[in-house]
């Protein structure tokens, strides 16, 4: 093992592929910093480029970009509120407030750095963890990716804001949204009312950046004196990145950055989830652990952390099952896939055993992307910073005309560039009228994979029980419930009965892990000892206060 390493840092650490993963990383960060670029239009408009490289070039050359593509994101997101990809919505959250509140440098220090630590935990676990994580994923059926599916959404009522109501109807609003066109087990259409451009649906990209880009531009320059200004004071804000300012405050919270990073892998090797799904959840977690969740949306830098390692863990996440399995992860991990297959390689079960320089050498790929992307971002963001100091006239019209090319771009038709204005216009007055965009979006991000999973799992087998059987679904159903109920706890924690929450929700946790086989019992007598235990103390904490009362 350890001489197949050296070969495949030696084949690495050439100029010529040094150089590769270097204009990799530079074309996936750009392209990433452009809303309407997606992370796998990148990787399309590269892979013709390898076609006359090696095995190792053409897949250092992908590593670059599909790294740099998922930091590069960050970059709009946090200075113009516009998510760069559909992986980088949730930094946004915290990342743009921040800016706006003149902290654009350390809001940037610290997603990039976050970017940088959560890929690297990403690409260890990827080493060492590659197979065993990847079978772990074959475990999931329809009922499992629908009951995860089902947990995720339970995460608007954190993101309604001041308002669960409004929240809960952006949400159903996005769902609806989602099931707009051909279903795709069926063919049947819905709602097309008889036009033909809406048998093939909203595709959830030009939905997202008409609902974030146009929303928040068309907000930015109301009135003729608001559009002459630039997006911040210049004269107060420091346009310096604060890399150590950053790194501090990143190392302050260890556990938000691996759990959030670990979050990203898991989602990451699940086949047909993504970064989209990651980010948002990792945002939620962070969140719901936090002694002060209350703040998240007003510009900390615990959301930007949490959104951006789990990001950036998803690419390792994606890898694993590309690599131990031949299964693409995601849009991206199939281009790359192709790739692959081009120079008659095939990943599969045996794959790091009959190619191990290979499959090496796509591991030291992309832990050196990391740096390169480190140090580009670090330099390169001094430039994007001056976009702080354009009239906010010039930046929307700029914007616009890069996010209609974008979204054109995607299957070449009008009816996307449509998409992006009507949905624009909805995003503009639901923020006029206090309803917010973020459940919206996770709706018809989640829609489509929720009901095609629902579909696969009644045409399999149509019994319902299934969902309460098998313990992946079962344990994913239970966090469900207990991430609706969450939001109550926290504002009734106080009470007598909200002590029991916690060794209610522990307990629950433990019979998914009774019902599965092996060893994983014991850690279903983990959970369920560490339940009655505080349930004990639960009921001793009541007794003795209604002693003393």
């Amino acid at each position: 093992m350890l001489e197949n390493v050296a070969v495949a840092f030696a084949n690495v650490f050439t100029p010529s592929t040094l150089g590769l993963i270097g204009a990799g990383t530079l074309a996936g960060i750009v392209a990433g910093a452009i809303p309407g670029f997606t992370i796998a239009m990148a990787v399309i408009l590269t892979l013709p480029f390898t076609f006359g490289m090696t095995p190792l070039q053409g897949s250092a050359t992908m590593m670059g970009v599909f790294v740099g593509g998922y930091s590069g994101g960050l970059i709009s997101g946090t200075l113009l509120g516009i998510p760069g990809t559909p992986s980088s919505v949730a930094t946004t959250f915290d990342g743009y407030p921040m800016a706006r509140q003149g902290r654009p440098g350390l809001a940037l220090g610290v997603g990039i750095w976050s970017s940088f630590f959560g890929g690297l935990i990403g690409a260890v676990l990827l080493v060492f963890f590659a197979p065993p994580i990847a079978l772990f994923g074959l475990k999931f059926g329809p009922w499992e990716f629908f009951a995860l599916i089902v947990f995720a959404l339970t995460i608007i009522a954190s993101l309604s804001g001041d308002s669960m109501l409004k929240g809960g109807i952006a949400g159903l609003a996005g769902l609806l949204i989602a099931t707009v066109g051909d279903d795709d087990i069926t063919g049947i259409s819905r709602f097309d009312f008889g036009i033909e451009a809406l048998k093939q649906g909203f595709d959830f990209l030009p939905v997202l950046i008409g609902l974030f880009a146009f929303a928040q531009l068309m907000s930015d320059i109301e009135g003729g004196e608001r559009a002459q200004q630039s997006l911040m004071d210049v004269k107060r804000t420091n346009i310096e990145v604060e890399h150590w300012s950053a790194i501090k405050t990143i190392w302050r919270q260890p556990i938000n950055l691996f759990r959030s990073a670990c979050i990203g892998v898991f989602v990451g090797a699940l086949p047909a989830a993504g970064g989209s799904i990651s980010n948002i959840l990792s945002y939620d977690q962070a969140k719901k652990a936090s002694k002060y969740p209350e703040k998240f949306g007003t510009g900390i830098p615990d959301g930007i952390i949490a959104a951006e390692a789990a990001n950036n863990g998803t690419a390792g996440g994606a890898l694993i099952t590309m690599i131990a399995l031949g299964i693409p992860g995601d849009i991206t991990v199939a281009v790359m896939l192709g790739a692959l297959l081009i120079h008659n390689v095939i990943p599969s079960p045996t794959f790091i055993s009959e190619e191990p320089v290979l499959v090496y050498g796509i591991f030291v790929a992309f832990f050196t992307a990391h740096f390169v992307m480190i140090a580009l971002q670090a330099f390169g963001m001094r430039i994007f910073l001056r976009v702080t100091r354009l009239p906010k006239y010039i930046l929307a019209s700029t914007v616009l005309i890069f996010c209609a090319t974008g979204v054109f771009a995607l299957h070449n038709v009008t009816f996307d560039i449509w998409t992006l204005f009507w949905f624009g216009i909805l995003g503009y007055l639901m923020k006029k009228f206090g309803f917010p965009l973020a459940p919206m979006i996770l709706g018809v991000i989640l829609g489509d994979i929720a009901e095609v999973n629902l579909n696969r799992a009644y045409m399999s087998d149509p019994n319902p029980l299934l969902f309460f059987t098998r313990p992946i679904s079962l344990f994913f159903v239970i966090l469900a419930v207990i991430s609706l109920v969450f939001p109550f706890w926290q504002q009734y924690r106080h009470t007598l009965w909200a002590r029991f929450y916690v060794p209610v929700g522990l307990i629950a946790i433990s019979v998914p892990f009774w019902i599965s086989p092996g060893v994983v019992k014991l850690a279903a007598l983990a959970f369920f000892l560490g339940g009655v235990y505080s349930l004990y103390r639960c009921i001793h904490a009541n007794a003795e206060g209604a002693v003393s009362g």
